[in-house]
């Protein structure tokens, strides 16, 4: 027998399962709050200088850029007992006397004055938070080897709801980067035993379905962090609701159990025994459970222990040739995917269109992505689907350089079809990347790659500053990235219709 048979024994797709499933899947409908929260949180509002508070009483008139608009961070030089200068003519000076914005929502830009030339610390206060899903992978990833799934998920709930809450009190830009920085660890905690959690307790035909309604559930987080944002126009008020939801869900998740295999390889059989036994009494296969012995459960999963005794770390995936071929390819296409996905999930409000509406535009998209994802897969196989969502998302990226920006809704448009392809590219690297590594080694590869993806989300921000001495070059990055991406994923090896490698060997005999 395989842990499987055991599965299969104590009940496979019973009320457990359905439970177990849905308690996990709840959080994710928050994650995208917390992932995405900045788009709304630090909105950046039309705004112009602040008048010098001697300025004589009448209009103040502001200096014009060359469209024609407001300049946003310079006004003329006021002097005492002087007429106002016209539009045209008068020296210039920096917003000395801070700005007016005109807008009733209060955002971190409206509080820090995060414009003009501190509008840098907004992308920098992003890729803080990036940067903490980036070091939660490797920190909470090796923690959960080490203290179980289980322990590492209701620790990252309530790291996530303490930091995000503290968010909320946050008394400047600084402690607000910190604050986020440990959001960020947290999301990656619950990411990696949600994942791991899920595919322990399903049976294998159910793994993708579980997989793809977690992926639904990120998507209609997307919806639901439009209406609240709506709902709740204060930054403050805001990232405290999206917050405290995690106290709860850190109550909820005593309920469920530890990874059966991390029992066994951890020597804890009993654990193990009375875990399975548990869950056997809930889907109502009591006898069944009972039936089960300590050295029945040995003697079953025998091989997991065996293979679990086989050391593999992260340079083994580059000494072994063919691991490392597909670790360069993969890593490649993981960076390329979270680099070009956040500058266009992050970029939202460049659009011109209403900023809650374009977000359930933007979330909506992700339905028939992945649905068309998957079926591509199915059917073409998983490289080519791979290659063409990282080639097309390319193409859009760039194609939004020769799009004049008054024409707002082929521009978004264009945004929302590159940002559909790589939600589709999300869905399947994971599934991918998962079927390419052999068992012996497939938790430290998708891993590893996870850390590319992270990579690339930390640095989208901070290309969008080079956009300041030309608009366009930003886009030219992110495109061609995208592209080499999907050139690296098409030398991979297909998995379709492929049994799972275990071993380093399987892979090799491909």
């Amino acid at each position: 027998m395989t842990f499987s048979d055991i599965l299969e024994q104590v009940g496979s797709m019973g009320p457990f399962q359905y439970l177990h499933v849905t308690l996990l899947a709840l959080p994710i409908l928050g994650m995208a709050n917390h992932n995405l929260l900045q788009i709304f949180t630090a909105a950046t509002p039309a705004h112009h200088c602040r008048p010098p508070p001697n300025a004589s009483a009448g209009p103040w008139v502001l200096p014009l850029s060359p469209d024609g608009e407001p300049e946003k961070c310079l006004r003329y030089v006021h002097l005492p007992n002087t007429s106002l200068p016209n539009d045209t003519r008068g020296a210039t000076e920096p917003c000395l006397d801070g700005w007016i914005y005109n807008s009733s929502s209060d955002t971190i830009v409206t509080e820090w004055d995060l414009v003009c030339s501190s509008s840098k610390l907004k992308e920098m206060a992003q890729s803080v938070f990036m940067a903490g899903i980036l070091v939660g992978g490797l920190i909470l990833g090796e923690l959960s080897d080490r203290f179980g799934r289980k322990p590492i998920l209701t620790f990252s709930y309530l790291l996530l709801a303490a930091s995000g809450s503290g968010t909320a009190f946050s008394s400047s830009l600084s402690i607000y980067m910190v604050m986020r920085f440990l959001s960020g660890c947290s999301l990656s905690g619950i990411t990696l035993s949600t994942v791991i959690l899920n595919v322990e307790w399903v049976p294998t035909w159910m793994r993708a379905i579980s997989s793809t309604a977690f992926g639904y559930c990120y998507t209609i987080g997307q919806f639901i962090l439009s209406g609240l944002a709506y709902a709740i126009p204060e930054w403050r008020w805001l990232q405290l609701t999206v917050s405290v939801p995690y106290f709860i869900f850190s109550l909820l998740s005593w309920w469920i159990p530890e990874s059966i295999r991390w029992l066994v390889l951890s020597g804890k059989f009993s654990k193990a025994l009375k875990t399975l036994q548990r869950v056997a009494a809930f889907n109502g296969k009591k006898e069944e459970g009972a039936k089960l012995s300590m050295e029945e459960l040995k003697l079953n999963l025998q091989k997991d222990i065996s293979l679990a005794k086989v050391k593999y770390g992260a340079a083994d995936l580059f000494r072994i040739s063919m691991l490392r071929h597909m670790t360069l390819c993969l890593s490649l296409a993981w960076f390329a995917t979270g680099f070009a996905y956040y500058s266009l999930a992050m970029g939202v409000e460049e659009f011109g269109v209403n900023l809650y509406l374009l977000q359930i535009i933007f979330g909506g998209v992700d339905i028939p992505s992945k649905l068309i994802t998957i079926i591509s897969m199915t059917y073409l196989g998983r490289r080519i689907t791979q290659s063409t969502t990282l080639f097309l998302a390319g193409v859009a990226i760039l194609a939004l350089i020769f799009v004049p920006l008054d024409m707002q809704i082929l521009r978004t448009a264009v945004a929302v079809f590159g940002k559909g392809c790589l939600s589709g590219s999300f869905n399947c690297l994971f599934l991918y990347t998962s079927e390419l590594y052999p068992t012996v080694i497939r938790q430290t590869g998708v891993g590893f790659n996870n850390l590319w993806t992270r990579m690339g989300s930390m640095l989208a921000p901070l290309v969008k500053i080079t956009g300041e001495t030309q608009s366009f070059v930003p886009n030219i990055i992110y495109g061609a990235t995208a592209l080499l991406g999907g050139s690296a994923a098409f030398f991979l090896p297909e998995t379709l219709n492929q049994p799972l490698p275990e071993t380093v060997e399987d892979v090799q005999n491909w």
